[in-house]
């Protein structure tokens, strides 16, 4: 499936069907072959729109996986960066890969911040107030939306006073359009899915909405911007493809 070296149809289905910390430890050392992960040109486009609001010594990538936000960290921080995850597959993974990735020609891009990788849920981090940026990718159709004010607040607590917490935001898509009408059914079929099977495998599109996890960032205490990701394009009205949300703790 997607490409010869990624998982098959049988083996995304026996995901499917498993609770979601297992059923990424099985698809851990294929992740990285599939659309599932974050593509390079986004994560270059957040590095080029955060590293102006640094310096920053400490990071933490939230729901890391197999760490592709480890990475951009480790073109921002210059002493230590976490990565933190609840899969211990998606962890192994993530070491082998941040391991192969130093001794390549790219590791010139990075920092000398020490890497660690934690396993632990996002909605109980065991993390003091002692970083500068956390960035999270591709995580929050994980949580249903009555988790997110516990994720948040977790967010904001590991954060120095003045921290950062972003990550990316696409624009939805317009109503009627075939990536609308794939979404909507991917959500359909997985709410179809947890009704009828457990343990239930929590992955939604379409309930991370912009009004309301704005309105979630500010009640865990976030003062909150938007910075266009302009790299990746603008939509016919001129608004962008996509948005970096920017949530300093005060």
């Amino acid at each position: 499936m997607f490409t010869p070296q990624g998982p098959t149809l049988r083996e995304l289905a026996v995901q499917a069907f498993s609770s979601i910390e297992h059923g990424y430890d099985l698809l851990a050392p294929k992740f990285d072959h599939t659309p599932f992960r974050t593509p390079d040109h986004l994560l270059d486009a957040v590095v080029r729109t955060v590293r102006p609001l640094g310096p920053f010594a400490t990071g933490l990538d939230i729901c890391c996986g197999t760490g592709a936000g480890v990475g951009v960290l480790r073109r921002l921080c210059d002493e230590r960066v976490i990565g933190v995850d609840f899969s211990a597959g998606m962890l192994a993974a993530a070491a082998a890969a941040s391991a192969a990735g130093s001794a390549s020609a790219a590791s010139s891009e990075f920092t000398s911040a020490a890497v660690d990788w934690v396993r632990a849920d996002a909605r109980a981090l065991p993390f003091a107030p002692v970083f500068d940026l956390a960035v999270s990718f591709g995580a929050f159709g994980h949580f249903l939306p009555a988790e997110r004010p516990v994720l948040f607040a977790r967010a904001h607590a590991v954060l120095r006073p003045g921290g950062l917490f972003v990550f990316p935001l696409p624009a939805p898509p317009p109503v009627g359009s075939p990536l609308y009408w794939a979404l909507w059914g991917f959500d359909t079929a997985m709410r179809l899915r947890n009704l009828l099977w457990h343990p239930r495998f929590v992955m939604y599109y379409r309930t991370f909405r912009l009004p309301e996890v704005l309105d979630e960032l500010a009640r865990a205490g976030f003062t909150t911007e938007l910075l266009p990701l302009t790299d990746l394009g603008r939509r016919p009205d001129g608004s962008p493809r996509c948005a970096l949300v920017v949530a300093r703790r005060g």
